[in-house]
């Protein structure tokens, strides 16, 4: 039974990243649309802050690429969420009202991932950062798309507090790969990763 049991667990993946892209790259939003397809490639199941931008559109990916998406608003209920905070509510297959506006709704964000994906990003961003630092969980940063994402490795040089448990990587396939493999060491519960379907050529 528990074989069975454990064999329907997925990565749980957060993507951090800025909810108003003017500081990102031109392509930054493609990038995320592709973190979040290949999180579900990968067995994962994708969680964010249920907010526009950059997570936005990996929960685009998410669900186009057939996976499920999952979001933590600041807001207490669905109508705070759609005419207080004026976020998006398409796109996810569960969407959790913390109440907590946006510093309390970070943390619970951060705690409930087995890993953190950093995508350009702002403040709020840097504040999922330092929590998932603090919490030693690991972490991917998205290199080349703009915003907090390019000064993240000179931010943890200069804190002096170790390395972290932090891979970079400009090719979302392959950072998810890595941020897998620290999660993969940590796992009491060991999941099954999807096999891999080779194409058939032509």
């Amino acid at each position: 039974m528990e074989k069975l049991a454990s064999s329907y667990l997925k990565y749980k993946i957060c993507v951090s990243g800025a909810a108003d892209t003017e500081c990102c790259t031109p392509d930054a939003l493609e990038k995320a649309k592709e973190v979040g397809k290949e999180i579900v490639r990968q067995n994962g199941a994708l969680i964010t802050g249920a907010t526009t931008g950059i997570p936005y559109w990996a929960a685009i990916g998410a669900k186009e690429e057939g996976g499920i998406s999952i979001g933590f608003s600041p807001a207490a209920s669905e109508e705070a969420h759609i005419k207080t905070y004026h976020l998006p509510a398409d796109y996810f297959d569960i969407i959790v009202y913390t109440g907590f506006e946006y510093a309390g709704r970070n943390l619970l964000l951060t705690r409930a991932s087995d890993a953190v994906i950093i995508i350009c990003g702002r403040m709020g961003t840097l504040n999922e950062f330092t929590i998932a630092f603090e919490d030693q969980k690991p972490i991917g940063i998205l290199t080349e798309t703009g915003g907090m994402s390019d000064f993240i490795d000179d931010i943890v040089q200069r804190a002096k507090r170790g390395p972290g448990k932090i891979v970079y990587d400009s090719d979302p396939k392959t950072l998810i790969e890595k941020v897998l493999e620290l999660v993969e060491k940590e796992k009491i519960i060991k999941i099954k990763k999807k096999p891999k379907i080779e194409k058939i050529k032509e």
